[in-house]
């Protein structure tokens, strides 16, 4: 993928948080746009469809946390890359951010050549091979080309990583994936989640697919059963 044909918004009420991702940004080639609280993002959002958002937390008007909810509802932005940009660490603060539908969470301070390097990671997971793949369990079907989950005709629209974890259990029926291979398939291995993030997930596809669906191998993981 062409970094060239990529944009790039960041969205952060700290000016000097702002031109540090940017000039680094535009160093390696990318368009970047930016924003100064949640509100001005989303108007720019829909200006120019980057594939990637960066949100600070913590932000006047409206805050991270509500702006990656309100782009989520949209539908151009279903499969945008959204990551927190934010000073704090806990726990909740990065399942609040992976509830609403983020896909990464990036620690500040952080320097330059890391932040780039995350950046590519979550590049990485836009790259697609261009051929459409389905999987019909049951009455399940998962269309990774449209990132649609149906079930008994019904599409159900899920955020990225759910449709993530559901799709890889859906992959092979009644097979047991551990944790650390859920983490590392889904997630990567450039990006750091808490311990209950697979649970988080779990909890939100039951919800939307079902109750029977998600098996819990207590101490192991999780597996699909149709």
């Amino acid at each position: 993928m062409d970094v060239n044909d990529i944009k790039i918004l960041l969205v952060d009420d700290e000016n000097d948080v702002l031109e540090f991702m940017k000039y680094n940004l535009e160093k390696e080639g990318f368009w970047v746009y930016t924003a100064h609280d949640g509100l001005e993002g989303i108007q720019i959002a829909k200006k120019v469809n980057p594939q990637i958002i960066i949100l600070d937390l913590m932000m006047p008007k409206l805050d991270g946390i509500e702006t990656c909810r309100e782009l989520r509802t949209m539908p151009e932005f279903k499969n945008t890359i959204i990551a927190f940009l934010t000073a704090r660490d806990e726990d909740y603060s990065q399942i609040a951010g992976f509830e609403v539908g983020a896909d990464d969470y990036i620690t500040k301070p952080i320097k330059p050549r890391v932040f780039i390097s995350r950046i590519r990671a979550l590049l990485r997971r836009l790259e697609t091979n261009g051929v459409a793949e389905k999987i019909k369990v049951g009455d399940i079907e998962i269309d990774r080309e449209r990132y649609v989950v149906v079930k008994n005709g019904t599409e159900i629209q899920l955020p990225r990583k759910e449709f993530e974890l559901m799709s890889l259990l859906v992959s092979k029926p009644g097979r047991v994936f551990k944790r650390e291979e859920i983490l590392s398939r889904v997630w990567g291995n450039d990006t750091i989640v808490g311990d209950r993030t697979i649970d988080v997930h779990i909890r939100k596809l039951r919800e939307k697919i079902g109750e029977d669906y998600f098996k819990t191998i207590k101490g192991i993981g999780y597996k699909f059963d149709a």
